[in-house]
């Protein structure tokens, strides 16, 4: 099977907020107040956390669909664990990514707690966006000259 490539733009607004274009849709990302934006969306951090309930959901269903399994519903608490010091350039020593994710989630179908495991290892094992957390993807970043 051949790959396919997704792509989204972005661009720098006023003080720390990023607009970025997916498709038709628009996302604003930007700091809290006390970190000196305007809180005019989520932080990426708290976005990352976003699409990954929305990868375990979406997987969830199609699993579900797959397995001939009722889901009626999933609902998930994600958590995630970093030292500022790592981003803010404090400490070169400290990653400035998340040291821990969490994903607690429960499962709303007519399984024993042993198969709603097992249905939520195979949703984790297919999620894009754990595998890419947890086993990496090459990053190229490129300057573009005007």
């Amino acid at each position: 099977m051949s790959l396919k490539t997704i792509s989204a733009k972005g661009e720098l607004g006023a003080g720390f907020a990023i607009e970025v274009s997916c498709g038709a849709h628009r996302i604003i990302m930007d700091q809290p107040t006390h970190a000196a934006g305007q809180d005019s969306g989520p932080t990426p951090l708290e976005l990352i956390l976003a699409a990954v309930a929305g990868c375990f959901g979406t997987i969830g269903r199609l699993l579900a669909h797959q397995q001939k399994i009722e889901l009626r519903g999933m609902r998930f608490d994600l958590q995630a664990d970093y030292d500022p010091a790592g981003l803010l350039g404090r400490d070169p020593s400290v990653r400035p990514g998340f040291q821990a994710l969490r994903v607690l989630v429960e499962i709303d179908a007519d399984l024993s707690p042993e198969q709603k495991q097992a249905f939520l290892l195979e949703v984790e094992r297919r999620c894009p966006l754990a595998d890419n957390l947890t086993h990496g993807t090459q990053l190229h970043s490129q300057l573009v000259l005007p």
